[in-house]
């Protein structure tokens, strides 16, 4: 794993933070998936935060819309918050934006 890439995941009773730190990219995203695939999402709350993200390409928004269907089918929800300037482009610049929950980060 690349030493400038981090992510760090805090579980509450109904909800579950998923911290990320460094790139997000095609090298770092297997590691977030991991991290998210050994979490019960059944009616609970997953949140990114992003407020670490240096960088995010298509492939880190590829995972986060594989983390949205997910929470879907398992009748949990997907929050992002920390959404950071480039972050924010590549939403915008894909039209993801509005297939997202953006919340202040806890």
């Amino acid at each position: 794993m690349n030493c400038t890439f981090d992510v760090t995941v805090t579980e509450y009773p109904y909800r579950a933070v998923i911290a990320v730190a460094g790139e997000l990219d095609l090298d770092s995203c297997p590691y977030v998936t991991e991290a998210t695939d050994a979490l019960p999402l059944r009616g609970q709350t997953l949140v990114i935060d992003l407020s670490a993200v240096t960088f995010m390409d298509s492939m880190g928004l590829s995972m986060l819309l594989r983390l949205r269907r997910r929470a879907e089918n398992e009748s949990g929800t997907l929050e992002l918050c920390g959404i950071g300037e480039q972050v924010a482009r590549v939403l915008e610049l894909s039209e993801a934006r509005p297939l997202f929950t953006c919340v202040p980060c806890p």
